[in-house]
């Protein structure tokens, strides 16, 4: 990993909602343990505390965080409003709803249209906002999100909520949600791993949408975190800069489109400097085409 600091501000910026974010973000997943949610071990609370002052320091602007982000002894909503709250005036805190666990931590039935207003207010409590910047609906099973899209556009009529976006998101949920209410970004898994969402990627691209894939990193570890083996290509490509795979693998990201805003979340503070250096890593047109390749053939 590199030794240098880089700060957030070497990936260059997007406009999200009423924000000028960086676009190397953070992800509050992996604050609670060394794995999320309830796999794992329990994180020590001062150095993930220590973990989010050093990144807002380093110019982090944009962290993602939900209120089902828990393992048995931490939530990293809490984390978030011990370490930053008074919060600065340029951070944006992006939440998510739909997903519900019960207080042992074990997955229960994601909520009703009528439900996110409790899922919003709950998020509320636990950060000490008394509105949310950005709100994303991680789309469950349901085929339609306009009951619940709907409903988050009320919670943002109150002023409960500034901005709306998707998660786990298909073209057409896009629509529907579009037709209701603005839509500034759409989180979704993408990466040199999972590539399905390309269309949308573009599409989002055309609109001004900013798309924020998540496991860019871990990739197909996804919540487990990094997988074990990396692939030789990005090995090789790591190598001919000095840099880690996990910088190669989040410079390729930033590559697919300016409205690009990556979010690697980590509890290591070695990590948070790894990756925000990933910042200003310029892969060549014969290195983006040789990681363009990985699992298409």
């Amino acid at each position: 990993m590199t030794s240098r600091t880089v700060p957030a501000a070497a990936s260059g910026t997007w406009t999200l909602g009423d924000h000028t974010v960086h676009r190397i973000g953070f992800g509050a997943m992996r604050l609670t343990g060394n794995a999320a949610f309830h796999l794992g071990d329990p994180s020590d609370r001062g150095r993930s505390i220590a973990v989010l002052r050093r990144a807002v320091e380093l110019g982090v602007n944009h962290i993602d965080t939900a209120a089902f982000y828990f393992s048995r002894l931490r939530s990293a909503n809490e984390l978030i409003n011990s370490a930053l709250a008074p919060y600065p005036d340029d951070l944006l805190l992006s939440t998510k709803v739909g997903p519900a666990r019960d207080a042992s931590g074990e997955w229960a039935t994601s909520a009703r249209p009528d439900q996110l207003r409790g899922q919003v207010e709950e998020n509320l409590r636990q950060l000490g906002r008394d509105h949310l910047d950005l709100v994303n609906l991680r789309v469950m099973s349901q085929p339609s999100v306009s009951e619940h899209f709907g409903a988050l556009a009320e919670l943002r009529d109150a002023g409960l909520v500034r901005h709306l976006g998707l998660s786990n998101a298909r073209p057409q949920h896009l629509d529907e949600a579009r037709a209701i209410a603005p839509v500034v970004c759409v989180q979704n898994r993408y990466g040199l791993d999972a590539r399905d969402d390309g269309e949308l990627l573009r599409t989002c691209g055309e609109l001004g949408i900013a798309f924020v894939p998540f496991f860019s990193i871990a990739g197909a570890g996804r919540e487990a975190g990094t997988a074990a083996t990396e692939h030789d290509t990005v090995l090789a490509v790591a190598r001919a800069h000095g840099a880690s795979p996990a910088q190669v693998r989040l410079a390729w990201t930033l590559h697919q489109g300016p409205h690009v805003l990556a979010i690697p979340g980590t509890g290591n503070p070695d990590h948070l400097v790894d990756n925000l250096a990933a910042g200003e890593l310029r892969l060549t047109d014969g290195e983006i085409d040789s990681l363009n390749a990985i699992g298409s053939g």
